[in-house]
């Protein structure tokens, strides 16, 4: 949907942004302490180099006991690191939580407001079939395991579009930032004359 995109420009601006994707290549990379119990639990999926990303997959593809496994392993050890960043950068006020499933995962409740990145079906697909090693058959699991579009766009409370172009998209980011560092993450009646506030004022 162009997440990583969006996470870039607030980290431009200042914002300091959680990574939840590169926190697991950390855990899951040389060394990493989720090396040990990935391996028990998938043998063969682990070496030298970390998880074999490509075993790992094969190993949990179209198998959702085999799923849930992996993420009873993961999903503590991020959250873990997720509080050791917020704790480092207690100073600021707005700190970016950049988590790919968070309706999923039902992590909606340990955030004080949600920003869905959106872009139209077709440009999703798109950038997604781009990239290496992607094939029809995995986007189509992917998006199987995910709340639709739609409904994170009601869930959210603020919706950044990257259907547009990357100015208009970091136009925003930036009116976003100025608004929530005003007001904090109630609801602000000059931000609703924008696409970047979907809801109506409770």
């Amino acid at each position: 949907m162009g997440k990583s995109t969006v996470a870039t420009m607030f980290r431009a601006v200042g914002v300091p942004v959680f990574d939840a994707d590169a926190a697991v290549h950390v855990l899951q990379g040389p060394g990493g302490v989720l090396l040990p119990a990935i391996e028990a639990a998938f043998p063969g999926t682990t070496g030298p180099r970390g998880v074999d990303r490509i075993a790992l997959g094969q190993a949990v593809f179209g198998d959702r006991v085999a799923l849930r496994r992996l993420e009873r392993i993961v999903h503590p050890a991020v959250g873990h690191a997720r509080q050791k960043f917020v704790q480092r950068h207690r100073a600021h006020r707005i700190v970016i939580d950049d988590v790919p499933l968070l309706f999923e995962t039902h992590g909606e409740h340990r955030v004080d407001a949600i920003v869905v990145v959106s872009a139209p079906a077709w440009m999703q697909r798109r950038r997604v079939l781009a990239r290496p090693g992607m094939t029809a058959a995995k986007f189509a699991s992917i998006l199987a395991r995910q709340v639709p579009d739609n409904a994170k766009r009601r869930g959210a409370d603020f919706v950044i579009p990257t259907g547009v172009t990357a100015a208009e998209t970091r136009r925003h980011v930036v009116d976003l930032l100025a608004c929530l560092r005003r007001h904090g993450v109630r609801y602000c009646a000059s931000c609703a004359r924008s696409s970047s506030t979907p809801k109506p004022p409770a």
